[in-house]
């Protein structure tokens, strides 16, 4: 049986809409999925070549992500998100059996694992934006803070249980048996995307501009838009500030501060269970008043909460930073996605949500190495203080902008 029913329509709270619902089981199964890909891929990299090899195969799987992301939204747009989802689940539960004969039939060499991961990469860049414009359609823009509060949290679920997940299923099967669940995942996600039947894109708000179909069209719309440019320039500025201490400079802040592995196992799983909290409290408050003016004073919080992460003097200190971080995460996150859901013009959702992904996981891990060389130089409390930097910059660019204040 289809879930079906037209977005504008309905009255139902988001959280008891199955068809909201449905798209965020979908949603789980696939982050889980994708994450479970990635530590397979390491692990049959590393068993097959040496370090540099490594490197190169899971250089192969990000690059199409960035290549291909904003093309993906035009699709997306262009084509209707359901129908991009659906042949992008199908496309990857076949990579995924391909990848798992493969490892069946012999230990698979580089070469191979390249061009697997670069069809992956590929039809990932395509998924993502499609799955991430199909909530504008399946229910009322009053909604859409709170449907945005359940994805930030169900990212958090995701990232909690794939690695134990992918861990234990490497160990009991190998690589063959992590890519075959991984399958067994994208045809869950397929089967529950399959029964939605979304509504048309709503209708755009009077004076909104309906941009034209097309990627160029998609990249004038948000240049000239007074809002939505300014707010993509403040999530990606968080984005920089977050991303580069967190993934890179906190493994060597534990070493240099003595924490170890298992003091940074805290301070991280701390702050996954602050932005746990923080999306929670989105999801049950179902509206953020004043959203343009919640964003900088999180982003200032969090700022404040990196650079006291940075500059701990002691575990203890780093934890409750951590924690402090993690709250402003969650709400911050999930408060700026919804809107730019709102805010976005329907027609343009699948390239204005690729664009804004883009810089998450296709431009900001490229700057990677001038974290490390900033570390190296001066210290890794000072790429902390340079991520708290970046978000303060956000928040002067959204004071800067009236358009952006005024926006209710």
């Amino acid at each position: 049986m289809a879930i079906t029913g037209i977005a504008g329509a309905t009255p139902r709270l988001a959280h008891r809409d199955p068809r909201v619902l449905a798209w965020l089981g979908a949603y789980i199964a696939s982050l889980i999925g994708d994450q479970i890909w990635f530590l397979a891929l390491s692990w049959t990299a590393v068993r097959s070549g040496d370090a540099t090899q490594t490197g190169w195969v899971l250089a192969a799987g990000s690059l199409p992500r960035a290549l291909l992301m904003l093309p993906g939204g035009a699709i997306a747009d262009r084509y209707g998100p359901r129908r991009v989802v659906l042949g992008s689940d199908l496309v990857r539960c076949a990579v995924m059996l391909v990848a798992a004969l493969a490892v069946l039939a012999s230990s698979p060499g580089i070469g191979l694992l390249v061009v697997i991961a670069l069809l992956f990469g590929a039809v990932d860049a395509l998924f993502m934006p499609a799955v991430g414009a199909l909530p504008a359609r399946l229910t009322t823009r009053t909604q859409l803070v709170r449907v945005q509060g359940m994805r930030s949290l169900s990212q958090r679920v995701a990232t909690v249980v794939s690695a134990p997940i992918g861990g234990a299923t490497l160990a009991w099967g190998g690589a063959q048996a992590a890519f075959t669940l991984n399958a067994a995942l994208f045809a869950l996600s397929l089967a529950l995307l399959w029964r939605l039947r979304p509504g048309p894109a709503p209708e755009a708000e009077p004076g909104q501009e309906e941009p034209e179909l097309g990627l160029r069209a998609g990249l004038r719309y948000v240049a000239r838009h007074r809002v939505l440019g300014p707010l993509l320039a403040v999530t990606a500025l968080m984005e920089l500030g977050f991303t580069i201490p967190m993934n890179i400079g906190i493994v060597l802040l534990a070493d240099d501060a003595g924490w170890g592995p298992g003091g940074m196992g805290v301070v991280l799983g701390t702050w996954g269970i602050g932005a746990a909290i923080g999306a929670l409290a989105l999801t049950v408050a179902g509206r953020v008043p004043r959203p343009a003016l919640v964003l900088p004073v999180g982003m200032v919080v969090m700022a404040a909460s990196l650079v006291g992460l940075g500059y701990a003097p002691g575990l203890g200190a780093g934890v409750a930073c951590a924690a402090a971080l993690g709250v402003g995460t969650g709400v911050v996150g999930g408060a700026g996605s919804a809107l730019v859901q709102t805010t976005c013009a329907p027609g343009a959702l699948g390239r204005v949500t690729a664009l804004q992904m883009l810089f998450g996981v296709g431009l900001i891990p490229l700057l990677y190495p001038v974290g490390g060389m900033l570390a190296s130089a001066h210290g890794p409390s000072v790429v902390f203080a340079a991520g708290g930097g970046a978000m303060l910059l956000g928040v002067l660019l959204a004071l800067a902008s009236g358009a952006f204040r005024r926006r209710p």
